[in-house]
């Protein structure tokens, strides 16, 4: 065999495998046994498009074997053009319609695109889910402090999907339920005796509204008590006061030191005069001696006077100190 003919037989096989890629004719004759109508031509357009013929004639046989008449072609390529997942959304609807679920394909295409899955959505409408809260720590009305941990029963609200809210959502919802439920609480004996109580107050209160899911039931799993809050307070409060005591005792031991000071300060510059004037008698006396206003014997009774008084003072000592003796 020449070298032209090996060349031409390779162009063949590469013309026939670019030809079976584009025109996939055996998933043509399976769509036809499927009874899915749908042409070469369209599936050649498909390849053009870069939409996967395969996932498209698939989902299109699941959803007529399934008797699904609104999904069409044309709606298949759409979502998946947009980013959408074919296959999740043609299985939730299938599901939907076995479970007697109202789901249009619009809403389960617009619940895809809005990044919820879909088909989960649906499995959650018929089988609830359970969400387990994380501990909530609660103080009830006489300060003992409740940790309680619940379980919540769910099922997927189709029709509040797109633009619900989530999980978190409702697990910090029903985390506040019970705060509020323990915290009106006179005493956390009553709310160990009744845990109940804390379930039927939640669900009262109409938690789920704006969110993606339905509450079914709330119950209350382990209830634990943790510390006593209001005594702990009550230290806490008596430790301030004391501190706050001792500051303003301090306070007025510094003002007492320094009004003491002060007095001091006084008694000294007192002191200061009182000898600055003693200083200045002599100097008075011998002033009053030369005018004529102080005579001798003046001198000589003032004298006496001071000797009176100092004998009298002396006197007066040693009986003072007896007496403390005593």
């Amino acid at each position: 065999m020449t070298t032209i003919g090996i060349i031409g037989i390779a162009l063949l096989v590469i013309l026939l495998l670019l030809f079976f890629y584009y025109v996939p004719f055996m998933l043509w004759i399976n769509a036809k046994v499927s009874g899915v109508n749908i042409s070469l031509i369209q599936l050649f357009l498909m390849r053009i498009r870069k939409v996967p013929p395969t996932k498209i004639v698939t989902c299109m046989i699941e959803a007529h074997k399934a008797d699904i008449k609104e999904v069409t072609r044309d709606g298949l390529e759409a979502h998946y053009l947009a980013g959408g997942h074919i296959e999740r959304v043609v299985h939730a609807l299938v599901s939907a319609s076995k479970a007697n679920i109202d789901l249009s394909f619009k809403m389960a295409t617009a619940i895809d695109l809005a990044g919820r899955d879909v088909f989960e959505a649906v499995q959650m409408s018929v089988n609830p889910k359970v969400i387990d809260t994380p501990p909530v720590a609660a103080v009830a009305k006489d300060g003992i402090q409740l940790i309680a941990k619940a379980r919540v029963t769910v099922r997927a609200n189709i029709k509040q999907l797109v633009g619900g809210a989530g999980e978190e959502t409702i697990l910090a919802r029903v985390g506040e339920g019970i705060v509020s439920s323990i915290g009106s609480s006179e005493s956390h004996k009553s709310v160990l005796e009744n845990p109940d109580s804390i379930s039927k107050l939640v669900l009262r209160k109409g938690l789920d509204a704006g969110t993606a899911f339905e509450i079914l039931s709330i119950d209350i799993a382990d209830i634990d008590i943790g510390k006593n809050i209001g005594a702990q307070l009550q230290m806490d409060q008596a430790q301030a006061d004391k501190n706050i005591a001792q500051a303003k005792a301090e306070e007025r031991r510094a003002m007492a030191v320094a009004t003491e000071q002060e007095m001091k300060s006084r008694s000294q510059e007192m002191r200061a005069k009182v000898i600055e004037a003693e200083a200045e008698v002599p100097q008075a006396m011998a002033e009053a001696f030369r005018n004529g206003n102080l005579g001798i014997m003046d001198y000589y009774k003032m004298k006496n006077i001071e000797a009176d008084t100092s004998m009298r003072e002396s006197i007066a000592k040693p009986e003072k100190k007896d007496k403390n003796n005593k």
